[in-house]
């Protein structure tokens, strides 16, 4: 994977990829927000409410400066319904054959998931060479990705799934992890009651821990 690979490029904006979920357009803009403020200005949006999509679209049009994906993808319908919202990128918990599919030379590039070292074979095999591990504290954290990276050099990873603000540096410090995916960044109660201050704060150490670079990336 070279630099210019553009779901690479995407990864490494940050050290800390916001997992969030919204329940309005509104709420996923000023979401947004706080967490640019704090220096984080990739995010991914779930797509588990109606308002997702919506939600997507909002902060494209609103703020074309940042880079906003959608996640949990399962099926091609919903990769095709992100490309017409404006998604920059597109994250799945794991990977079938039909979503591969029709990932392939699609115009949003597919983060696809894996939680096994076949899987994420295979996902080489198609070409990826970034991959989301999920759940990867329930998968063995730290030691997993070392066991993973040992097996798999060219392989280069996204933990997401338990990790949080004590762990992210741990993972942030193998060379093998792009970013980390959190949802600790915007706490289910902070968002519902509009403590935007608390998220841009969460955001603002997270980003702290460092830019992340293309060091470790196989030739």
């Amino acid at each position: 994977m070279s630099a210019a690979d553009p779901l690479l490029e995407l990864l490494v904006r940050g050290p800390v990829l916001p997992v969030v979920t919204v329940e309005t357009p509104a709420m996923g803009l000023q979401l947004a927000d706080a967490l640019a403020a704090g220096g984080l200005t990739t995010l991914e949006v779930t797509l588990r409410t109606d308002a997702a999509l919506d939600a997507i679209r909002a902060i494209r049009d609103a703020r074309p400066e940042l880079k906003v994906g959608a996640g949990t993808l399962r099926d091609p319908a919903q990769l095709d319904a992100c490309a017409r919202a404006g998604a920059a990128f597109a994250v799945s918990p794991g990977a079938t054959a039909r979503l591969l599919d029709a990932a392939a030379g699609h115009d949003v590039p597919l983060l696809p998931g894996a939680a096994t070292p076949g899987e994420v074979m295979a996902l080489l095999d198609r070409g990826h060479r970034a991959v989301k591990i999920f759940p990867v504290e329930t998968l063995g954290g730290i030691a997993f990705l070392n066991a993973l990276t040992g097996a798999l050099p060219e392989a280069r990873f996204c933990p997401s799934g338990g990790v949080g603000a004590a762990s992210a540096p741990d993972y942030l410090a193998l060379a093998s992890v792009l970013s980390v995916g959190g949802s600790w960044l915007a706490p289910a109660e902070a968002v519902a009651s509009g403590d935007w201050a608390r998220v841009t704060d969460r955001a603002r150490a997270a980003a702290a821990l460092g830019p992340r670079s293309h060091a470790g990336e196989p030739d």
